[in-house]
């Protein structure tokens, strides 16, 4: 599998965002690519709400999601779009962050809501509370690619690892984690979780993300990572924007399962005794 990673610097208009989503599409297949992912927030990230209301719509209206079909169908190439801002169908005024499977011919075979939101104050002084805006995802997500089975995730989703069990239980071999990773977080703790969670579950982690500072004024991490299932990094995109290509070698999979039989081995917990 040829899998190409975009680290993006987005902004805050759909429309620059979209252009932006299309022209890594375009790169990606002319140097052969199997599969594109985007970072979390792939078309617009604005932490103003009053400002990014105005931009966030319906999935039928979003210019990214239709310019990014078109794209796949035109170009036969897959994409995870890492996660846009959706006006949730459920309502009660906040917006799902939610990320997509886009096949060859530009069907979406998947959709994914973040499940764990970031609600959190830095030591640098931010404060972030992503639930005052979002609604929480309730399902885990598998899917079914031409290179195996890709488990779903978003950003903070990271640091739960019982999701990323669930994940690989159901068969998933492959691990998309688009991020939008706070600089401080993204020092601290980046690398080392990306690779526990390939480790773990013996799976290729692929994590595009956002890099740079942005529109709205926040800086985020970069270091897109590609990760093989014995933790080995393979690709990390530091911090300019721009796409990577890497190819996948599939028989890791198997190969690092049978050293370290991991899946095998989980028992599951039930009480913890307390003498």
């Amino acid at each position: 599998m040829r899998a190409a990673l975009f680290q993006a610097n987005t902004g805050i208009d759909p429309l620059l965002g979209a252009r932006a989503l299309v022209e890594a599409v375009e790169r990606a297949a002319a140097e052969g690519a199997d599969m594109l992912f985007t970072p979390e927030m792939s078309a617009v990230l604005d932490r103003d709400r009053a400002r990014a209301e105005a931009t966030i719509v319906t999935e039928d209206r979003d210019v990214a999601l239709a310019a990014m079909r078109e794209a796949a169908a035109k170009h036969g190439l897959w994409v995870h779009l890492g996660s846009l801002a959706v006006r949730s169908e459920a309502g009660g005024g906040r917006f799902a962050n939610r990320g997509f499977v886009i096949d060859d011919a530009g069907a979406i075979r998947a959709r994914y809501d973040k499940m764990h939101l970031f609600d959190v104050d830095l030591p640098d002084g931010q404060s972030i509370r992503e639930s005052a805006s979002y609604a929480p995802g309730a399902e885990a997500v598998v899917v079914d690619t031409p290179w195996g089975r890709l488990g779903l995730a978003i950003c903070y989703d990271l640091r739960f690892p019982q999701l990323f069990q669930a994940l690989s239980a159901a068969g998933a071999t492959i691990l998309a984690i688009p991020a939008a990773f706070t600089v401080p977080t993204g020092q601290a703790h980046w690398h080392v979780l990306m690779r526990a969670r390939a480790i773990e579950t013996a799976s290729f982690v692929i994590a595009a993300a956002q890099t740079g500072t942005h529109a709205d004024g926040r800086r985020t991490y970069g270091h897109s990572l590609v990760v093989d299932p014995w933790g080995g990094i393979l690709v990390d995109m530091g911090e300019a924007p721009g796409v990577a290509l890497v190819e996948l070698d599939l028989a890791r999979i198997a190969e690092a399962r049978a050293r370290i039989p991991v899946l095998q081995h989980r028992r599951p917990i039930g009480a913890v005794t307390v003498p």
